[in-house]
């Protein structure tokens, strides 16, 4: 019965060291009395006890690394406090296992150096400029270091540039005067702006004043021709109306007394006026006779009529 359940309990630690579960997104490196014995992926998978072990452990996920912060020299020779965090993924756990003592530190090393020689080429101003660029080049230079480290490099990316207290002084004086630049120019347009909106008003309102006077000269001007072409009618109607009354019996007779009526209002006026000397004929009949050509003229009109 002892025997059994020392049986049972060796069986039990057997089971328990042969039976291995790998963890998704996990893979391990199995050694066998100490020698490379290929790598476990995700799943339950046999070992063989006290002859083969789990040497290493890698997860296959995207692991971030935060690279500690350094002092870069620009081209410019100013130097640049820089940080960043790099992105990687183990791709090959062998070479993971057996390329570094530790692969880890040595990509943090490779990005450090990789970074400041990236901005030894570049100055300051560029520095800021050209973030993309300098991430995209320390990412080439350490993946093609870390195929032996088996792992990929994702990306790298900047987290700060702080550059000395004097030349942010002088970065943040450079920004205000670039403001208060702007703003002036802004200020200045606004000016402009506002005196060509008012030339404009007033030239708009000087073409409506001259488009009025315009319009009230026409319509003056037609007024005072449909008043003219009124008083022609009318003048034109009377003489018609004068003509055909002379044209009726005792037409003629009609016309002399109007003509002598006249004649003797004439001489009233200029006899009214004392400043006016009013010689009479000394034949009346002069005036009779005036009064007969007058009615002549009016008879041979009628004839030529």
């Amino acid at each position: 019965m002892e025997v059994a359940i020392v049986l049972f309990v060796i069986a039990v630690i057997f089971i328990a060291r042969a039976v291995k579960i790998v963890p998704q997104q996990h893979a391990w490196v199995k050694e066998r009395l100490g020698k490379y014995a290929g790598t476990l992926s995700p799943g339950p998978k046999f070992i063989i006890p006290f002859v083969d072990r789990i040497a290493y452990k890698h997860s296959l996920k995207e692991i971030p690394l935060d690279v500690p912060s350094q002092i870069c020299i620009t081209k410019d020779n100013t130097q640049l406090q820089v940080d960043g965090i790099l992105y990687f993924q183990v791709t090959d756990p062998m070479r993971a296992s057996y390329g570094s003592s530790n692969y880890i530190t040595a990509v943090t090393q490779l990005a450090q150096t990789s970074l400041r020689s990236v901005i030894g080429r570049l100055e300051l101003d560029k520095t800021f400029e050209e973030r993309d660029m300098i991430n995209a080049q320390v990412v080439a230079a350490i993946d093609e270091a870390a195929l032996n480290w088996g792992v990929k490099v994702l990306r790298y990316e900047i987290k700060d540039l702080t550059p000395p207290a004097e030349i942010l002084r002088a970065m943040q004086a450079q920004i205000t005067a670039e403001r208060e630049k702007r703003a002036l120019i802004a200020a200045s347009e606004g000016r402009r702006q506002e005196q060509i909106n008012i030339a404009t008003g007033e030239r708009e309102a000087f073409i409506a004043r001259s488009e009025g006077e315009k319009q009230a000269a026409i319509n003056n001007a037609q007024g005072e021709a449909a008043a003219i072409t009124a008083v022609a009618e009318a003048t034109a109607t009377a003489i018609e109306r004068i003509a055909a009354a002379i044209s009726q019996p005792s037409g003629d007779q009609a016309v002399q007394l109007k003509v002598a009526e006249k004649a003797v209002d004439a001489y009233s006026k200029v006899a009214a006026d004392a400043t006016t000397t009013l010689i009479v004929p000394s034949n009346m009949t002069e005036v009779s006779a005036l009064v007969s050509s007058a009615m002549k003229m009016i008879q041979t009109g009628q004839q030529r009529g």
